[in-house]
């Protein structure tokens, strides 16, 4: 995965109508390695998600270009780049709203199964299949999502995005809204599918510590730009720029203790 030079303007118009654009990401360029986690860690606000929006072509960056396995996404048709996204998938941080109330996890889970054609026989056994991976009972498939505790919620988003299997998981913020003990549980879980799963990930947080603790590289976002970018190690023993030492001096203990 590759992003060169990306640019992503949110347009509006001032108090006297007159139109203006924010630069919510400033040409920002990164190389994702196969089976690799690639950290993204800045403040809250620094253009972190619109990023990872812009990567999936969710909303699609202004200027610059996106490369999954040396195809250039801009370049597809709408079918095609379709197919691609199938490869690619995300993990919010709040999986309350991720989940429709209205469903039960099997429906939820069914959809993009019954969108590419998998008939029921195989939607069954992937969707028993996947629940019991994340450590969700496939008993509880008919249960809906007020059912189930936050972390759980989170288990049944993470098998969600599982069902196309993907090659490259965007994880936004996917353990910021839970409790400390939760939060290890999920980590572990994410480890082990990407080992499990030959992964890759782009992890998006606002906590270096977690981010040193499960990256092999990171990049610093601050203000729309990556102002640095090391592998990890590097990174925590020699930061250059000042908000990375900000960030690295808010965390009590040190780096890496997760």
């Amino acid at each position: 995965m590759q992003c060169r030079n990306i640019v992503k303007i949110h347009r509006g118009r001032g108090v006297e109508g007159e139109r203006h654009g924010f630069r919510a990401v400033d040409n920002v360029s990164i190389e994702i390695e196969r089976g690799r986690i690639f950290g993204l860690v800045g403040e809250s606000g620094c253009g972190k998600t619109t990023l990872a929006r812009a990567i999936l072509y969710l909303d699609p960056p202004t200027s610059g270009s996106v490369l999954f396995d040396g195809v250039e996404l801009g370049s597809l048709k709408p079918p095609m780049l379709r197919k691609y996204r199938k490869r690619m998938q995300i993990i919010f941080q709040d999986p309350h709203s991720a989940l429709d109330p209205r469903m039960t996890v099997y429906d939820s889970l069914s959809e993009g199964l019954i969108n590419i054609g998998v008939d029921k026989a195989r939607r069954d056994k992937k969707i028993r299949e996947l629940l019991d991976r994340v450590g969700i009972s496939s008993t509880y498939s008919r249960r809906f999502p007020h059912e189930f505790s936050t972390g759980q919620r989170q288990r049944i988003v993470i098998a969600r995005a599982l069902t196309m299997d993907p090659e490259f998981l965007i994880l936004d913020e996917p353990v910021s809204n839970l409790d400390v003990s939760i939060q290890a549980q999920i980590i572990n879980l994410l480890m082990d599918l990407k080992k499990d799963l030959n992964l890759t990930y782009l992890f998006i947080s606002h906590d270096l510590n977690l981010v040193s603790y499960m990256c092999d590289v990171v990049a610093v976002m601050f203000g729309g730009r990556i102002v640095e970018q090391a592998p990890t190690e590097a990174l925590l023993a020699h930061p250059g720029h000042p908000y990375t030492r900000r960030l690295l001096a808010s965390i009590p203990g040190g780096a890496g203790r997760f």
